[in-house]
C-alpha cells in the first residue's frame, strides 16, 4: 500500500536516502537532515514523501516552500523531487506533483516554479516536468563563490 504524507521535523531522516540521490554533496542523511531542520525548515521548507507499507524510509520525496517574489507573485517553489533508483518508473514523482499542485491551490498560489539541472542524468526529470505541462520560461544563472 502507498501512503503520501508530509514528513515532519522529527522524521526528516526518513527523506534522507531519496534526497541524497539528488543532493549527494551532503554525503550522509544526518548532515542533510541537520541542514534541512536547522536552516531550511525555519525559512518555510516542507517535505512530502511516498511511503510503502513495510518500508520506513520514503521511496520518493519532494521539498518545497510557499514563496512570494516580484517576478512570480505568490507561488509554490519546488526545491527537490527525488526517487530512490529501485522505486523509479512507478509513478511516485507524479503522485508528489499531484499533491504539490493541490497544496498550491489550497494556498491560493498563482503558480508552481522549480529549477532543474541540465545534463544527461536529468533527461527523465525533464520529461516528467514537460509531461506535467511545466514550461521552460527562464535561464538560471549562477556564480560560484567558493
Amino acid at each position: 500500500m502507498i501512503d503520501i504524507r508530509e514528513i515532519g521535523k522529527d522524521e526528516t531522516e526518513l527523506a534522507g536516502p531519496a534526497l541524497l540521490e539528488l543532493r549527494p554533496q551532503w554525503e550522509t542523511s544526518s548532515r542533510l537532515t541537520e541542514f534541512i531542520d536547522n536552516e531550511l525548515r525555519p525559512a518555510g521548507y516542507r517535505l512530502i514523501g511516498v511511503f510503502e507499507t513495510g518500508s520506513p524510509a520514503a521511496l520518493s520525496v519532494a521539498g518545497f516552500r510557499e514563496s512570494h517574489s516580484t517576478a512570480w507573485g505568490h507561488h509554490l517553489y519546488i526545491d527537490d523531487v527525488s526517487t530512490l533508483p529501485a522505486a523509479r518508473g512507478r509513478g511516485h514523482a507524479d503522485r508528489l506533483l499531484d499533491r504539490l499542485t493541490a497544496e498550491a491551490r489550497r494556498l491560493r498560489c498563482t503558480g508552481i516554479h522549480l529549477d532543474s539541472g541540465v545534463g544527461p542524468t536529468r533527461a527523465a526529470a525533464h520529461r516528467l516536468y514537460m509531461r506535467r505541462h511545466l514550461a521552460i520560461t527562464a535561464h538560471h544563472f549562477t556564480l560560484d563563490l567558493r
